[in-house]
C-alpha cells in the first residue's frame, strides 16, 4: 500500500488524485445574484481584521515557554461525489494543539445548489461550515476551536476576501486559508520565476512571500514538511497576521496539508465511500 507524501492518504494509482481535485465548473448565473453577493462580500470585508487575536499570542507564548496549555484547531473541507457537482460531504474536524490529536469529527451529506461564480465560492460552501460549527457549539462546546483552517484561500483572492475570510468574519474567530493550488490574482503567476522559487525551498519550514502587483503581500508559499517538495499557499482569513498564519500552519503539518484539514479531507472521502448512494431513477 502506497501513501501520498502530500496528504498522507492512500494512493489508488500513480497519482494520488486527492490533492489537486477541483470539480467545480463555471455556469451561467443571473447578474442580480452576482450583484447581491458582491454587495454582501463588500460589506463583510469591512469587518476583516488581519492582526493577531489575543488567543494567537497565547498559543505562541505557550509553545515558546513550554506551558502545559491545550488549544483546539478546526479543519473544514468539502469533498464532492466523483463526477457530481451538487452532492458532497461537508466535514468539520477539531484537533488538539500542539499534539494534533483528533478530538471531534462531524460529516454531513450536503447539496451545493448555489451557483458557482469565480471569486464567490464562499456563498456556495460557507453556510454548511457555519451550521456544523453551531452544531459543535451545542453538542460539544468544550471542543470549540480557537482557530479554524480552511481548505481554500484567505486574502489570496481577487477581492482579498476568500472563504477563510468570510467564515472568520461571520463566526468572529481566527481563520486561515491553506490552499493546494496558487490562486493567480493580483499578478501572482505560476511562471518560471515562481517555479524557481519553489525549487529553492530546501526543507520543511522554508517559504517565500506572495507579493502581488499591488505591492501587497497576500500570503506565503510554504514547504510545510520534508516529505514533500510541493508547497501550500497560506493566507490569513481573519484575526490573524500572515506571519502567525504561516507559523501555525507549519506547526500543524505532519504531511503537506495541515493536520486538521487533512483529517477533514480523509474523513469526508471515507464517509462518501461508505454512505453515499446515488438517487434511484424514478
Amino acid at each position: 500500500m502506497d501513501f501520498c507524501d502530500d496528504c498522507g492518504g492512500v494512493k489508488e494509482s500513480r497519482e494520488c488524485g486527492k490533492c489537486d481535485s477541483d470539480p467545480v465548473q463555471r455556469e451561467d448565473v443571473p447578474q442580480d445574484v452576482k450583484d447581491k453577493w458582491e454587495k454582501e462580500q463588500d460589506e463583510l470585508k469591512k469587518k476583516l481584521i488581519l492582526e493577531d487575536a489575543p488567543v494567537i499570542q497565547e498559543m505562541k507564548e505557550s509553545m515558546e515557554h513550554n506551558k502545559d496549555m491545550k488549544f483546539y484547531i478546526g479543519g473544514v473541507d468539502i469533498s464532492f461525489v466523483k463526477g457530481d457537482l451538487v452532492n458532497a460531504c461537508s466535514a468539520f474536524v477539531v484537533c488538539s494543539f500542539p499534539d494534533l490529536e483528533k478530538v471531534y469529527e462531524d460529516y454531513e451529506m450536503v447539496k451545493l445548489t448555489q451557483p458557482y461564480i469565480p471569486g464567490y465560492l464562499a456563498f456556495r460552501e460557507v453556510d454548511f461550515m457555519i451550521q456544523q460549527y453551531n452544531k459543535l457549539k451545542t453538542r460539544k462546546p468544550e471542543y470549540l476551536p480557537h482557530v479554524i483552517m480552511v481548505d481554500g484561500n484567505g486574502i489570496i483572492h481577487p477581492k482579498e476576501f476568500g472563504c477563510a475570510c468570510q467564515l472568520g468574519v461571520l463566526l468572529d474567530i481566527p481563520c486561515i486559508g491553506s490552499a493546494k493550488k496558487l490562486f493567480q490574482v493580483d499578478g501572482l503567476e505560476k511562471d518560471e520565476h515562481h517555479q524557481e522559487k519553489i525549487k529553492n525551498l530546501s526543507e520543511g519550514g522554508d517559504s517565500f512571500p506572495l507579493i502581488g502587483d499591488s505591492g501587497r503581500q497576500l500570503g506565503v508559499a510554504l514547504r510545510s514538511c520534508n516529505k514533500t517538495t510541493n508547497p501550500i499557499f497560506v493566507s490569513p482569513g481573519h484575526k490573524i497576521s500572515i506571519a502567525s498564519a504561516e507559523w501555525l500552519v507549519y506547526k500543524c503539518c505532519k504531511y503537506r496539508i495541515p493536520e486538521p484539514v487533512r483529517q477533514a479531507d480523509i474523513g469526508s472521502r471515507e464517509y462518501l465511500r461508505q454512505n453515499f448512494k446515488h438517487d434511484e431513477p424514478t
